[in-house]
């Protein structure tokens, strides 16, 4: 027999969700409208590597809990499909065309992005919240991403093609704002559903080779021409190629058995990615490129072993996925990489000269704006009224999803090791 509480979510959620499609399909019937299509043949093949990214890849990165890999791999799908409608017409409203909101391929591509920032913030909150608030977040989140967005593309006139400042370090810091303002003392010693299984910390292992292969597509897919695109996916290729061998080498001497660490593997391996992102389509050559990766699979990896522990016990920021070390630190190494490389290299895009101090105001926007709306989001989440599990319901899908009786019963409980030492790597 269902509680008043679990009636009151029900119909909250239900009428939530339904009230913003409508909402969505209306503002749709007024403003959008078939766009240019030239370029749609050629672009397709790279809007689906990206579309598998933002749906396989970030939703199987999250399912390393042993009993919330349904709200990883589902929630993922939820914020994501909302968040590219969303996306399209808050990026839309900057480019308007004779009142109208212009669709095609690239704008597909783009809607995708927006989502991306939402997710990852979402790694960060992973299991301590409701899909009323994470709804809420995606609303508010890729509103101040298209604005930041816009501020860095047309005011500051910056480059960020792989969108290391816009999407990663943004999504990353505005999901750490959101965390520290939610904090919940309760968890503070841990969580006995916070834990990984053998076969969990697999299934996560998908996500990041999905995420792995597909992102020189994500960092090539907006570049301006055939040239910068190519210079994009050669350079995002090599640097996480680096990457990776760094980051086995550096997991293996953090760990005192001299072991690999499983969530190092997931994640620092994808940094380079980050990194380099935002100066993918500039003459950095595959050398300058490897570099990045293998800094940023260095910086990666000493944020997970250092720097997570620091954060939660002595600033509170509970990171459940830990995205500052995958697409905070990351994101911000990309953004001083683009001011470096746009200082000494003269390098211009439709037909402006970059400058550093222009790339120095676009990291500036972005980590200054996400933490600013990422803490009034979670000021705003919550809110009493939204409601959210308790802190014994964390992580835990029962409390939103029908599971088998024996998973809620029992859980998995072969090879579990507590979340503390996802993130210690060798203590």
């Amino acid at each position: 027999m269902p509680s008043a509480h679990d009636t009151n979510m029900r119909f909250k959620f239900c009428f939530l969700a339904l009230l913003l499609q409508v909402i969505i399909i209306v503002l749709f019937g007024i403003f959008v409208e078939y766009g240019n299509f030239a370029v749609s043949q050629t672009l397709y093949p790279i809007f689906q590597d990206v579309h598998v990214m933002i749906f396989v890849g970030f939703g199987f990165l999250m399912t390393f809990l042993k009993k919330y890999g349904f709200s990883s791999v589902g929630i993922n799908m939820l914020i994501a499909a909302f968040g590219l409608q969303w996306g399209t017409l808050m990026q839309g409203f900057w480019h308007m065309e004779s009142g109208k909101i212009r669709v095609n391929i690239i704008s597909m591509i783009n809607a995708d992005f927006s989502t991306a920032t939402a997710l990852i913030s979402f790694g960060a909150l992973l299991g301590k919240t409701s899909p009323v608030q994470m709804l809420i977040l995606t609303i508010l989140e890729i509103t101040i991403f298209a604005c930041n967005e816009h501020l860095v593309a047309e005011i500051f006139q910056a480059t960020d093609v792989g969108a290391s400042m816009t999407i990663h370090a943004f999504g990353a810091y505005f999901g750490l704002a959101a965390t520290l303002v939610l904090y919940r003392p309760g968890l503070k010693n841990s969580h006995e559903n916070a834990e990984s299984t053998y076969h969990s910390d697999l299934f996560a292992m998908i996500g990041t080779l999905f995420l792995w292969l597909f992102w020189p597509s994500f960092n090539s897919a907006i570049a301006a021409s055939p040239f910068d695109q190519s210079k994009a996916v050669i350079n995002t290729y090599y640097s996480l190629a680096a990457c990776a061998v760094v980051t086995f080498a550096l997991s293996s001497l953090v760990d005192q058995r001299g072991k690999f660490n499983m969530v190092l593997i997931q994640n620092a391996t994808l940094a380079g990615g980050v990194a380099v992102g935002t100066c993918a389509d500039l003459s950095i050559n595959p050398f300058g490129a490897m570099c990045i990766g293998s800094i940023a699979g260095i910086i990666s990896v000493l944020g997970f072993h250092f720097l997570t522990p620091l954060l939660e016990s002595k600033l509170n920021i509970h990171d459940t996925c830990g995205v500052h070390n995958l697409h905070g630190l990351p994101g911000i190494l990309g953004g001083i990489t683009g001011i470096i490389v746009t200082a000494i290299k003269e390098e211009s895009r439709h037909g402006t000269r970059l400058t550093p101090g222009m790339q120095a105001a676009a990291l500036g926007s972005s980590v200054g704006l996400a933490l600013a709306g990422g803490a009034l989001t979670g000021a705003i989440l919550k809110l009493p009224f939204l409601g959210q599990a308790s802190d014994q319901n964390c992580f835990d899908d029962s409390v939103y999803w029908e599971v088998p009786e024996d998973e809620r019963a029992h859980g998995v409980h072969s090879n579990n090791y507590d979340e503390h030492s996802r993130f210690e790597a060798a203590m």
